[in-house]
């Protein structure tokens, strides 16, 4: 009988052989002075003075970490500020800062679920197939006596609304991204309202890649979808993405913040968010408030690089929001595509199984309300070269 760790050693030659091992690739702070196609910066407020001031401010006078977590020691005056600038800015009732979005979809789909099969004669979870694996995490710890979790089709609100229709369970929650985040769709999110709302179901929206970037003034998919104060809707949203910071939040009613408050293991046993990157969101969404071309410039970057990508013939899917996807097909030539634009000074997003399904590997791009021609010109010779290697 081997070892623990020649199992272990086994198991990664397997996943090298098949293109699936993945490593850490320490940057620096110009990203090696190439051109940033890959990080999720989509208002380009990584380094904007501004979001940086705010977080050396908040670092001076709160110091370098929360102390605790948030029912302890854990939140400052400036985690309520924050709470309530999202809420404001969200059209939320309230808000309720955790030290990331993956954190908050935990917290929020576990909590809420276990809530709800405690009150009644149990819960449905409807959870989309291509959901991030943060809210199939959070589907999974909801898992008890009473929850029943169904992964529904991508996008697909009438196999939604058959599976709230037919349930036998007092509760449900219809879970989904607003934008997903390898190919850039966009939720039909009215439509699985509507059903949530025929069916006393609650929407959870995970707006991670919405939020800054669509909508009105940037305010997401659900604003977009007239949905957003609508109290049988939640939200999560990160503050590392269009916000250039770390961290996120839930977003609803005062009933929600409440549950996950109470009973939110991924909110109770956390350590809270460190003051600095509280800051720095609170600046960033100050930016945002004042800049409400941000997202729209974000947006018709994602659709130029896409037009370019297609030039070449290359396999894009049209982007409907920041990201976009040059579906290649096995894990190999997504990484070959990835190695072509890193010589090509171009750093690009590389995503092979489990973030996609066997056979959708892919280039993954993300654009830059701050690309400029110069940017474009760079993008479209690496995807040329990756053109040239593909046909």
């Amino acid at each position: 009988m081997g070892s623990a760790l020649e199992r272990l050693r086994e198991a990664a030659r397997t996943r090298e052989a098949a293109g699936l091992r993945r490593s850490l690739m320490p940057r620096s702070a110009d990203f090696d002075g190439m051109l940033d196609l890959a990080s999720n910066d989509y208002l380009g407020l990584h380094g904007d003075p501004r979001v940086v001031a705010g977080a050396v401010a908040a670092a001076r006078e709160w110091g370098a970490g929360a102390t605790g977590s948030r029912l302890v020691t854990g939140t400052t005056r400036l985690h309520a500020r924050l709470e309530a600038a999202l809420a404001s800015f969200a059209g939320a009732s309230a808000a309720l800062v955790c030290s990331s979005g993956y954190l908050a979809n935990l917290a929020v789909v576990s909590s809420l679920a276990l809530a709800l099969a405690r009150a009644g004669s149990g819960v449905l979870i409807v959870s989309d197939s291509r959901n991030h694996a943060s809210l199939i995490d959070a589907c999974r710890l909801a898992r008890c006596p009473g929850v029943r979790l169904v992964v529904s089709p991508y996008r697909d609100v009438g196999a939604v609304r058959a599976l709230l229709a037919s349930r036998a369970e007092d509760s449900a929650l219809v879970v989904s991204d607003s934008v997903f985040s390898v190919d850039g769709a966009v939720a039909p999110v009215a439509a699985l309202h509507a059903a949530c709302r025929e069916f006393g179901a609650l929407l959870v929206l995970d707006e991670a890649h919405a939020f800054g970037v669509f909508g009105p003034g940037g305010r997401g998919v659900a604003a977009d979808a007239g949905v957003g104060s609508e109290s049988d809707v939640v939200r999560t949203v990160t503050l590392s993405k269009s916000l250039a910071s770390q961290g996120g939040a839930v977003l609803g009613a005062a009933e929600v913040i409440g549950t996950v408050v109470d009973t939110g293991r991924g909110f109770i046993f956390d350590t809270g968010l460190a003051p600095p990157s509280a800051g720095a969101a609170l600046a960033a969404l100050e930016v945002v408030r004042a800049s409400p071309a941000l997202g729209p410039l974000a947006l018709a970057a994602a659709e130029r690089l896409a037009k370019i990508a297609a030039e070449f013939g290359l396999p894009v899917v049209p982007p409907t929001a920041a990201v976009l996807a040059v579906v290649l097909g096995s894990p190999g030539s997504a990484v070959a595509a990835r190695e072509i634009c890193a010589a090509a000074g171009v750093r690009a997003g590389c995503f092979r199984p489990p973030s996609v399904p066997a056979g959708q590997a892919c280039l993954r791009l993300t654009a830059r309300a701050t690309l400029t021609d110069d940017d474009f010109a760079i993008a479209a010779r690496a995807l040329a070269m990756v053109s040239d290697h593909w046909s």
